[in-house]
């Protein structure tokens, strides 16, 4: 899956697996196996191109982070614990990321602070800012990926972590 979202385009068997052996040796038919279970799971989709097939992600990375991380947060029996714990393990520019992203979805717009002009700002976010929070995972069910048409496995779908495949 990482080759995949990194190149962000339908891949074919040949393409990952000629871009997999430079860094080891690996059989075109160990690539396809892989490429059909991720099809079979859900997580890539598929079209004819010729003989072979074009792969691509049914989701972005993001999306797949942000449903994990709901899913995980979900089960909690405690949220809010869980928060302040995630939040505890957060590097600095880790924070500065969540700061950033809460703003963008609230709307939030430091220019209106500044001037006390809360009163004056129109209501809701500018468009800039719901624009980009739509690319913001609270605001994605999550079966529905960031882009339109781009969907996450369905609850229940089996999970196992496709990044390093």
């Amino acid at each position: 899956m990482s080759r995949v979202w990194e190149w962000n385009r339908p891949v074919t068997v040949r393409e990952v697996l000629e871009d997999l052996q430079r860094e080891r040796s690996i059989a075109y038919t160990t690539v396809m196996t892989v490429m059909d279970n991720l099809h079979q799971k859900g997580w890539v989709r598929r079209e004819v191109d010729g003989r072979a097939y074009r792969y691509m992600a049914v989701s972005t990375r993001a999306a797949y982070a942000a449903a994990l991380m709901n899913e995980a947060w979900s089960k909690s029996d405690n949220p809010a614990a869980a928060l302040v714990a995630f939040f505890g393990m957060m590097s600095p520019a880790q924070r500065e990321a969540l700061e950033d992203a809460v703003r963008m979805v609230s709307g939030d717009r430091p220019e209106a602070a500044d001037e006390g002009a809360s009163e004056a700002a129109p209501e809701g976010p500018p468009e800039a800012s719901r624009e980009a929070s739509a690319e913001v995972p609270g605001e994605v069910p999550p079966e529905v990926g960031p882009e339109v048409g781009r969907e996450v496995p369905a609850e229940g779908a089996d999970r196992e972590h496709p990044a390093g495949r």
